[in-house]
């Protein structure tokens, strides 16, 4: 049963603790609350201010476990308090540990830092993108749209042909013995019954250049650390792809840079301004 009391002076304690420059925003003039406004917070957890605001005074709808979990990562909850949060919520706390899509507030400071015009994300082993830079979102698509396994690069990389379509035809090799390779050394490290056995029997049934790469077995297959971009409104790309590893969770911050003052670097600028010309 939810707490609304309890709840709602828990969200105050947790928006009041917060910095702007904890979460990447400009602190600015005449601000009169101790920590982040309500908008602000809102918007970090990617719903209205209303409903954010009507939690916080006790009152509105229960909220799910889905917007419960919008709520932790964007106050920058550690995962003592995301538990807690969810059982003044009412709900069970998610199961911790490598399934889990929990980012730590370490990694979201570093993550929050990055400029709009950095191509960023954060994945999860299997490649499930759990957030994006808007560049980020320019130069591979909104993640946040699917679904299911097609939350899985690797499964979309053998069931989507638009997810090839991003990179040129002569790297496609590669990817899929990369994609297997990687899927199968997560199954290996967490055994039967995990996430990534299923994705390997989806995979199984519905792609026969999947069932046959299983068969050999490979392993250890590294990304490049220069990728190439077929990106459909600037053409051709190669980006260096940096990695941060948060081992505790398992999930990789990932940062695309160009050499300065190449091709790539000058469409990957044009592409932060188209990217932000269609958000608005």
């Amino acid at each position: 049963m939810i707490d609304r009391a309890g709840l709602a002076e828990f969200l105050r304690s947790r928006r009041d603790a917060l910095q702007p420059g904890d979460v990447g925003l400009p602190r600015g003039q005449r601000r009169r609350t101790a920590g982040l406004r309500r908008e602000e917070v809102a918007a970090l957890c990617h719903m209205s201010t209303d409903y954010y605001a009507r939690l916080e005074q006790e009152r509105g709808p229960e909220p799910s476990e889905q917007m419960i979990a919008s709520i932790a990562q964007g106050l920058h909850l550690s995962r003592d308090e995301r538990d807690h949060l969810f059982r003044l919520a009412g709900h069970q706390p998610p199961a911790r540990g490598s399934s889990s899509d929990y980012v730590s507030p370490g990694m979201m400071r570093i993550f929050d830092r990055l400029a709009d015009d950095t191509a960023a994300e954060i994945v999860t082993e299997l490649g499930e993108t759990l957030r994006q830079t808007p560049l980020g979102v320019a130069l591979i698509g909104d993640a946040s749209r699917y679904t299911g396994p097609s939350c899985s690069i690797g499964y979309r990389w053998f069931t989507d042909p638009a997810t090839r379509a991003l990179h040129p035809p002569e790297d496609h090799e590669f990817f899929s013995r990369m994609y297997v390779s990687g899927l199968r050394g997560v199954l290996t490290l967490r055994g039967p019954g995990s996430k990534a056995a299923h994705l390997a029997d989806l995979l199984t049934t519905q792609s026969a250049e999947f069932r046959t790469l299983w068969k050999e077995h490979e392993i250890g297959i590294a990304p490049n650390e220069v990728k190439r971009f077929s990106h459909p409104e600037v053409g051709a790309l190669e980006l260096n792809c940096q990695t941060l590893l948060d081992p505790e969770q398992s999930n990789w911050l990932l940062v695309y840079t160009a050499v300065p003052g190449s091709e790539s670097y000058e469409k990957l600028r044009l592409l932060s301004v188209i990217g932000a010309s269609t958000s608005v």
